[in-house]
């Protein structure tokens, strides 16, 4: 993460207060190590997102997909929790972010996509969203490609609600997630990208509470 990306600090931290940041472009990720607090609120001068028909789908992933069962919001504390590991590399899921994330869900508007091979969880990801937005949070795997096998499911579900209107927010570009087709614009195309895409009232990719 770059501090220049970095707009406000804080100790506040409530689901309807997270809900209205990411609806204005922003998101919460502590600032000390392993992202412990205080709180800051963070939009990206370079956004990441995934936007319609730039998925990148290799053969080799194709077919790892097909080995594997997707589902929505039926394990979300287990993805949020393996998301969560302190052991993973770059670890900034805190017991108070991931309370947080429980609200949200709770109310609908955070949800979980899992892939599932011999009954057991292999992967997913979770994230927020409100009209035709996914601002996603995070992802984990057990197996070759199961994450990327979630983000497959994810942008289908996206697809048949939403057909040419959805965004996704990466928050930052990374190279692997260049691979996937997720691209880089600025903070202000995605302030616009946003408020297109936010206000769809007609996106029905996840369960409703």
């Amino acid at each position: 993460m770059d501090l220049e990306d970095l707009r406000a600090v804080g100790t506040a931290l409530e689901a309807d207060q997270v809900l209205s940041a990411y609806r204005a472009g922003l998101f919460p990720m502590g600032i000390g190590e392993g992202g412990t607090g205080p709180i800051g609120w963070w939009a990206p001068e370079r956004r990441g997102v995934l936007r319609p028909g730039d998925l990148h789908v290799s053969h080799s992933l194709r077919a790892s997909a097909r080995r594997f069962t997707a589902t929505v919001d039926t394990a979300f504390a287990e993805v949020l929790s393996a998301c969560a590991d302190p052991q993973r590399e770059g670890a900034w899921i805190t017991p108070r972010i991931a309370e947080v994330y429980r609200a949200l869900h709770a109310a609908g508007h955070a949800h979980s996509v899992e892939v599932w091979a011999d009954g057991e969880l292999a992967g997913g990801l979770y994230g927020v969203a409100f009209g035709s937005v996914f601002a996603g949070e995070s992802m984990f795997h057990r197996r070759t490609d199961a994450s990327k096998a979630a983000l497959v499911e994810l942008v289908r579900r996206l697809d048949a609600a939403a057909p040419g209107r959805w965004l996704v927010d990466a928050q930052w570009w990374t190279p692997h997630l260049g691979t996937l087709g997720v691209s880089e614009i600025s903070g202000l195309e995605y302030l616009a990208a946003l408020e297109d895409a936010g206000r769809d009232d007609h996106c029905q990719a996840f369960p409703t509470k």
